[in-house]
């Protein structure tokens, strides 16, 4: 086990090697620049150049990306260009209510996708299959954005019955803290309720198939624990499998989903350095949400040793 584990990790440093490299160039053909931005409309080209010299943008690619990497290294993310602030502070202060509202739509995706995927499996065919699926259709078919707006006129304008915008840090209470994150992680999990009860349902109706099922069936054990405990658990690996790709779903919606509700995240700290060219906020950001997709795919890896003894590390 620890020496599967040991080569999985040494797997993920190439991976995060192309991610490093692959983020710095697309930024450093990207157009625009932040030097101009800086320096305002009334600047003139002598002052942009200065500023750019300043900022190092002068510099040959590959004098910047070692320059970058090098800080990296010795965990520095950079500072930004505008605030003037450590990378790694601007994204410790909004991790919090990304990591909240990550953690809320992953829960309640799991708690409510699940038992429709098995619900749908158990009654494949049937009017109840239909309106799941009918569900899971629309799910997939609607923008987050357009989602949030509905949820928030319906819930928050029409009936007041949560707030439409904002964050409430979770030491002021869990109350607050969960009122301000029901309707974004209910928009935000639409897509990834949909995701994972379609693949809940074609693994369990795989499942159900078995010879073992119909052993369960014929010795007299109940449905409900032929379908949550025979059935699900030998139908998890590919569940579990969706969950993990899933968490890129989230790290993508929440950008949208957090501007949407007005979430002070990491979602809005991405739009913001983007629309002002702020490039050690952007790299610092995609580079953290791609160590979290990497680790979470590793978690993953690992889990099926536990899940399925059938595979051998």
């Amino acid at each position: 086990m620890l020496a599967y584990a040991l080569r999985r990790v040494l797997s993920t440093l190439p991976v995060m090697a192309f991610v490093a490299l692959f983020v710095f160039s697309l930024l450093y053909i990207a157009p625009g620049d932040p030097a101009v931005v800086i320096a305002g409309d009334q600047a003139s080209p002598a002052d942009v150049e200065r500023i750019r010299a300043n900022l190092g943008l002068d510099q040959p690619f590959l004098v910047q990306f070692g320059s970058w990497v090098w800080r990296l290294l010795h965990f520095d993310l950079g500072t930004s260009i505008f605030t003037n602030l450590p990378v790694a502070s601007m994204i410790a202060q909004r991790l919090e209510p990304t990591l909240s509202l990550m953690m809320v739509t992953l829960l309640l995706t799991i708690i409510v996708a699940v038992p429709l995927g098995v619900i749908a499996a158990w009654k494949a065919g049937t009017w109840i299959d239909r309106i799941i699926m009918a569900f899971a259709v629309f799910g997939f078919s609607v923008p987050v954005f357009v989602v949030g707006y509905i949820l928030a006129y319906v819930f928050a304008l029409k009936f007041d019955w949560l707030p439409v915008q904002g964050y409430t840090p979770l030491s002021q209470g869990v109350w607050p803290w969960l009122q301000n994150l029901i309707l974004p992680a209910v928009a935000l999990g639409c897509v990834y309720i949909a995701l994972i009860a379609r693949i809940t349902r074609a693994a369990m109706l795989e499942v159900l198939q078995q010879d073992y099922i119909r052993t369960a069936r014929a010795k007299g054990l109940g449905q409900g624990g032929i379908l949550f405990i025979h059935a699900l658990k030998n139908a998890a690996v590919p569940i579990v499998t969706v969950v993990g790709i899933g968490i890129a779903l989230l790290i993508g919606g929440a950008v949208v989903t957090e501007s949407v509700f007005a979430i002070p995240g990491l979602g809005r700290l991405t739009i913001d350095a983007i629309l002002r060219r702020d490039y050690p906020v952007i790299q610092g950001i995609v580079l953290l949400f791609s160590f979290v997709y990497v680790l979470v795919n590793l978690l993953i890896d690992i889990t099926y040793t536990l899940v399925d003894p059938r595979i051998r590390y």
